[in-house]
Order: structure tokens, then sequence, then C-alpha cells
């Protein structure tokens, strides 16, 4: 759709208010991090609203200057068996299709796409696909990038069509921001829904994975395209990391929660944002972003309440599971090495920390009582502490 996107923040009425300094210093981050929103999305602003969230999402923060974190925080690279094709956990292969999206997310956790490095999405997806055949324990592919649904259909048809005649692959899963950065590439596309239909039978399901992280974002147009992908048989769910300055309060959850749950679309992930580079300003520690999930679910029905809060890990997804006034109890929801799965793992409270690897864990070989976890610190005790 011509003219649909903007990638020059100085075309934005906003940017031409602020004085000489302020416009100098957003220049400096949009060189190194590019700006990109859709006129639909950037029409959902309040711009007179200092706070408002959907602009703390897409437009340029100072803050990204820090350049603290890094570029692949979960290694993404040590799992790439193809160019743009990982396969980090035995029944999933990501494909990246495009490295392009809708809006460029400020806390995105693949800036590096976006910036002055090698792309690692795929061009000719050959050998990708060859991959995924020579496997029979890939189960389920989730086409990434970027954003999938940036490509035309026509790409999009033969990608989708030959992922199904592959028999193991029983799941295809499309990672987009579409639905709320430029929902009309869904309702304006009779062609998307004709492939969504035709993809998606009795037996195999075309899950697409959405990014809403604010209620505001769920736009009337949002909530037709939820309808028409729903209405061609696909399966729609939601997943959003904790983003300080947007949801990271009980009260938006809860509208955010409820509000998905009403239009069919379950909660499926919330992640805690991830050490990206230029991330950090951005970032809830994680005993308050797993607060802030479980005291909004207080106030919903478990339809709106399935989310598991997630780090994506290098080592796996690592699911936060509890906590009290001492420890962090944690599992893998999904790990690399399949040794991982049966690990319980518990973790002194820190309540600076930003991911997991700023926590301090019980030895592995130490076992305390009972009481010792649930009511006191361990480290009263004498025990010993390692990774």
């Amino acid at each position: 759709m011509k003219g649909t996107y903007i990638t020059d923040i100085t075309q934005i009425p906003y940017f031409q208010t602020l004085d000489k300094t302020e416009q100098e210093r957003l220049l400096q981050v949009t060189s190194t991090f590019p700006f990109r929103a859709s006129k639909h999305y950037l029409s959902l602003i309040d711009w007179n609203n200092p706070d408002d969230p959907i602009k703390r999402i897409i437009f340029p923060n100072p803050g990204e200057l820090s350049m603290t974190g890094s570029q692949d925080p979960s290694n993404e690279k040590n799992y790439t068996v193809q160019h743009g094709l990982q396969h980090k956990y035995a029944q999933t292969s990501l494909l990246l299709l495009s490295d392009v999206c809708g809006g460029i997310c400020r806390f995105c956790f693949r800036k590096r796409l976006f910036m002055d490095s090698p792309r690692q999405t795929v061009r000719d997806y050959g050998p990708a696909l060859s991959y995924i055949r020579d496997h029979p324990e890939i189960t389920n592919v989730l086409l990434s990038g970027g954003d999938p649904l940036i490509l035309p259909t026509k790409h999009l048809t033969k990608v989708i069509r030959e992922l199904r005649e592959i028999e193991h692959v029983g799941i295809i899963r499309i990672g987009s921001k579409m639905l709320a950065y430029n929902p009309a590439r869904i309702t304006e596309d009779p062609d998307l829904i004709s492939l969504i239909q035709e993809a998606s039978g009795d037996e195999k399901k075309i899950y697409i994975m959405a990014h809403f992280n604010h209620p505001a974002e769920i736009s009337p147009l949002s909530i037709q395209a939820i309808s028409m992908l729903q209405k061609a048989g696909a399966i729609v769910v939601n997943q959003t990391p904790v983003i300080k300055g947007v949801n990271d309060s009980p009260e938006v959850m809860i509208e955010l929660f409820r509000k998905l749950s009403f239009l069919g679309v379950s909660p499926y992930y919330v992640f805690q944002c991830r050490p990206t580079v230029g991330n950090q300003v951005f970032s809830v520690p994680v005993e308050q972003s797993y607060k802030t999930m479980h005291e909004a679910f207080k106030q919903c029905s478990g339809l709106a309440k399935r989310a598991r809060f997630i780090m994506s890990h290098c080592t796996g997804k690592i699911e936060v599971v509890g906590m009290n006034d001492h420890n962090v109890f944690m599992r893998y929801h999904q790990a690399a090495n399949p040794e991982n799965y049966d690990k319980f793992m518990v973790a002194y409270s820190n309540p600076e920390a930003l991911w997991f690897d700023d926590y301090e864990m019980l030895s592995p070989g130490y076992v305390p009582g009972r009481e010792w976890l649930f009511e006191h610190d361990p480290r009263s005790y004498g025990g010993t502490a390692s990774y």
C-alpha cells in the first residue's frame, strides 16, 4: 500500500513542534535505530499526552542511546541452521521471512536486523524448507522476521503451500503486529483471507501470533481484521513483553487481557523485555513484571489469564512460576537442551534483576528444608549459591 508507511521522522508534525536540541537528539536515535510507522498507527496517538503509550511504543526515545545490552541477547545465531532458519527446540523451527515490519517497536529484540549488520532473513528459502522436510521432529513452523505480513500475499502463498505439503508440519504460525500496525493489510486483501482458509483445515491450523501491547492498539479496524481471520479458520493468540510506561501496571494488563479474551484472542505469552542493545529504558524488573501480571490475573476470568510469564533466554524459555519475599521459582517451559526440561530453579530474590542472568541461584546440590524456601532466607542458614 503505497504511502501507508513513514520512515522519516521529520515528516511527523509533532517532531516539527520540538525545539532544535530535541530534534537533533531524536535524529541521533534514528541514525542508529531507524524509525518506521504506519499512518494508521500514528493516528492512534494522542500527541498532547506526554505519556501516551502508543507514542512510547513507536516514537524514538533518547534513552535508547544508552546502548547497554546485547544485539542478540537470546543468541539466535547459535541456533541458525540455514540462512534465516532457526531450530532451537526439537519440535519447532523459526523461519525469518522478512527484515521489514509495519512499524519498528522501540523495544524490538531483533534491533540488529534494522542496524548496520548482516541480514538473517530468508531470500532463497529452498534450503530452509529442505531442512524442515528432513527433520520429522519439526511439527510446527513459526514464520517471523521482521513481519511476514509485510510481504505480498503471492510470496506468502508459495511458502505456506510448500509447508503444507510437508506431512509432519501440523502447525504454521505467523508472528505479526499488523493487526495493530496496519490492520488494512488484512481487511483489504481478500487473497490473504483465501490463503488462510485454504491453509486452515479441520486437522491442521494456521495460528496468528498477534502483538498487542496495550488495549489502545486494538482499534475498530483491528477488531474487524481479527474477526476476518477467525472466520477464515485461523486461531489468533497474543503475546507481549512488559514495557515500562506502556503496560507495566495491573490496570492496563487487566484491560488488555479482558479485551483480548472478549474478542476470542487468548493471551499466550507475557515476556520479560529482553536485554537488547538500547532497550534498558523500556525494561521493568523481573519481579515487578511478574507481580503486575498476577495482580491483573486476580481480576480476570480463567480464559483471560492463560498467559505464561517467560524470559526467552539463550538456553530456553524460562518461566517464572512463583515468588515470595526471599525467592523466585522458575522452570524451563522450553529448553534448547532437553535435559533442562526437568530443572526447577530457585533463585534468591533480586528486585533489581532485569534478566535471568542477574539472579543468584541456590546451588544445584543444596536442598534446603521446605520451611527455608517458604518462610526464611536460606542464606541465613549458611547455604551456598552458584550458577
